[in-house]
């Protein structure tokens, strides 16, 4: 357990606790939408996933390691 723990960052607890509220929020007002949203952004934080969880979000690298060049601008008038 206290493996799992130590991985948890700050924007991760603070995910978790947003998603703590939304539930709270829609038990008060008896919205049961809003509840289960809440349920649903709870779970993200809990199993460490986000919409880049598929890596969509990665830029490409080159394998190479080769220098990239550098970019030359002009100036146009």
């Amino acid at each position: 357990m206290s493996d799992y723990l130590r991985n948890w960052g700050v924007m991760r607890i603070l995910r978790l606790l947003l998603s703590i509220v939304i539930i709270i929020q829609g038990i008060q007002l008896g919205e049961w939408m809003l509840v289960g949203m809440g349920g649903l952004f709870s779970l993200m934080p809990l199993f460490n996933i986000s919409c880049c969880g598929t890596s969509a979000c990665n830029i490409s690298t080159t394998k190479d390691n080769k220098k990239e060049d550098d970019i030359t601008y002009e100036e146009v008038r």
